[in-house]
């Protein structure tokens, strides 16, 4: 199983990720981990990274894709991954369904601005990267270029909208509901298409 987290910053994607890997038994990655640990390495990408982050901007297609996918070449993630943040744009999307066969299944936790505001203002900030300026930055990307991903799945039936305004155990209710629902769907599909 290969699920993807979409959500703008502070609409519950690690949360409902660690749920979704206890309860599934794969692996909950998210991108922007394994982007911060590279900011700490003393490498020249490794700073790059680290200033493109603080500023609120996301890393360049190319780059995310290079670092992402050879990431989940990893032995832990060949049964499958649960991944947040990412794909974020249209091409990361093409390439990212090209890599996983078109398999994955894409969740939007869906909040309001006001509301991933306010849970992120109530979190300590002890991140460089989490300044007012920065999370602003970011949510206004969220809605620029990764509302284009959502239609991109949106056209591929693959994709289920879930409200994240609801209680963490509901919010996961209704992801695991619609995981399961696409599921069925798709082995329905294949049966048929065998017969």
């Amino acid at each position: 199983m290969k699920l993807v987290l979409i959500g703008i910053q502070g609409a519950g994607k690690s949360t409902q990720g660690n749920l979704l890997s206890e309860k599934y038994n794969i692996p909950y990655l998210s991108s922007g981990h394994i982007f911060r640990q590279m900011t700490r390495s003393k490498t020249a990408l490794g700073r790059w990274v680290k200033e493109t982050i603080n500023a609120g901007f996301l890393i360049p297609d190319d780059k995310a894709l290079e670092v992402v996918i050879e990431y989940l070449k990893k032995p832990e993630y060949e049964k499958g991954f649960i991944l947040d943040g990412f794909p974020r744009t249209v091409p990361q999307a093409k390439a990212f369904d090209t890599f996983t066969k078109g398999e994955e299944i894409v969740i939007l936790i869906d909040v309001s601005d006001k509301e991933a505001l306010w849970r992120i203002s109530d979190r300590e900030a002890d991140r460089e990267d989490e300044t007012l300026k920065a999370i602003r930055r970011r949510i206004d990307l969220f809605h620029e270029k990764t509302s284009k991903v959502l239609d991109y799945y949106s056209e591929r039936k693959h994709l289920a909208v879930v409200d994240g305004e609801q209680t963490v155990q509901e919010v996961f209710n209704d992801i695991v509901l619609k995981v399961e629902r696409i599921i069925s769907k798709d082995n329905n599909k294949k049966s048929l298409s065998e017969k």
